[in-house]
């Protein structure tokens, strides 16, 4: 038998970093997957580990380097961890480090903000990811958990009608996803969340100002509306599953529901994925 591939390293990493002087703070949350591949088959063949990093060890890494790094964003956070793991350990040849961002909103106390309060930002978090090997990098941007919605202006109509279907035609729908998207650098643009906030407004604006005839419709011209609006971006990468709002049968009651009155689920649910490229 063969060990044909593999890989090992620390997850859920969980590290809160704190800036600023005096009163003022700043408040930066990630949760980390550090993964190494390498020198490392024999752990897995030979019972031998002389070869392997201890996955504590490489906990310890991201610790530090969150100490010398109190102020970077999840990308730049990434990179630097994938770094320091390769240059420690030359038996390493690639580095995977992935981050989850715990995003906290300044909190406003009459008017003004708190120098030091916070609170949790509910909507989705904010991923990275660099993989690295000894000849460069690659870094992806993203968003897990964005929930959005429109109450109009959505429908799903003249698909496939066969003996097995029961949908009936729409043209005025509630559309809702839970979105897990990433983008993939080409090049790093001047400030990472400056260009992350670019294409998040795009995505919002084609969804909120546009007809949706599909989620796939939506979703392919969200898409196409970031890479235009940022040129750094090599690709995009969108799954959004639908949170359905069925409208509830109120005839029994003698009356009628022109799309006024839902009820949620989302299992089962529609799962639409793309990828939108240059």
């Amino acid at each position: 038998m063969q060990l044909l591939d593999s890989t090992y390293g620390k997850g859920r990493v969980r590290v809160m970093r704190l800036s600023g002087d005096g009163d003022h703070r700043e408040v930066r949350e990630l949760t980390i997957q550090a993964m190494l591949t390498g020198d490392i088959a024999p752990a897995y063949v030979e019972a031998d580990n002389t070869t392997t990093v201890s996955t504590d060890t490489i906990k310890n890494v991201v610790n530090v380097v969150a100490r010398e790094q109190l102020e970077a964003g999840p990308e730049v956070f990434c990179r630097a961890v994938a770094a320091r793991l390769l240059e420690q350990y030359p038996g390493m040849t690639g580095a995977t480090v992935s981050a989850r961002e715990i995003r906290w909103t300044r909190l406003t106390v009459d008017g003004a903000p708190h120098p030091h309060a916070f609170t949790l930002e509910a909507n989705g978090q904010g991923t990275a990811s660099v993989v690295m090997d000894r000849n460069g990098d690659h870094v992806t941007s993203g968003l897990s958990g964005f929930t959005f919605l429109k109450a109009t202006a959505s429908g799903w109509s003249n698909y496939v009608k066969d003996a097995y279907t029961t949908l009936p035609e729409t043209q005025d729908r509630i559309l809702a996803t839970s979105m897990d998207a990433t983008w993939r650098w080409s090049r790093d643009p001047g400030d990472f969340a400056t260009a992350n906030a670019r294409v998040v407004a795009a995505f919002m604006r084609v969804f909120a100002t546009t007809y949706s005839h599909s989620a796939q419709d939506s979703m392919y011209r969200m898409a196409c509306a970031a890479l235009e609006d940022v040129p750094e971006i090599e690709s995009i990468r969108m799954a959004c599953p639908n949170k359905h709002y069925l409208p509830v049968n109120l005839g029994a009651f003698g009356l009628d529901n022109p799309n006024r009155v839902f009820t949620s689920t989302d299992e089962p649910h529609g799962q639409i994925e793309c990828t939108v490229g240059r």
